[in-house]
């Protein structure tokens, strides 16, 4: 069972980040980009994908932190449901991952662009 306002308040913490912004996502829900680079995106209150290089979605997972992408389960991407409230905090955590890999690359001059 999703966790009610758990988009909403995901919005409101990331938007406060400097540099993010928020798009419609291709796919449906709300896609979060520093830059050109996404974030992650969130499907309603329900689902959060997380991008990232293969090597930390390998120890994410290996941690219990999220599960492969529900799709593209050979990339680096992560799915993180939220069932839970523990689960929210859970995928702010990865998206500040998230945003911290996103800028080590801008600051070290490298496009700002989706993994």
């Amino acid at each position: 069972m999703p966790v009610n306002g758990a988009g909403q308040k995901i919005r409101e913490t990331l938007l406060n980040w400097e540099g993010v912004t928020a798009h419609p996502h291709r796919f449906g829900g709300t896609e979060y980009r520093l830059g050109k680079r996404e974030l992650g995106h969130v499907h309603g209150d329900y689902l959060v994908d997380i991008p990232f290089p293969t090597r930390v979605r390998d120890e994410v997972v290996a941690a219990g932190m999220a599960e492969p992408h529900h799709i593209l389960l050979d990339s680096g991407w992560i799915s993180l449901y939220l069932r839970a409230a523990a689960d929210v905090d859970g995928a702010m955590a990865l998206l500040r991952r998230s945003y911290d890999l996103a800028q080590q690359k801008w600051s070290a001059g490298e496009p700002a662009e989706s993994s």
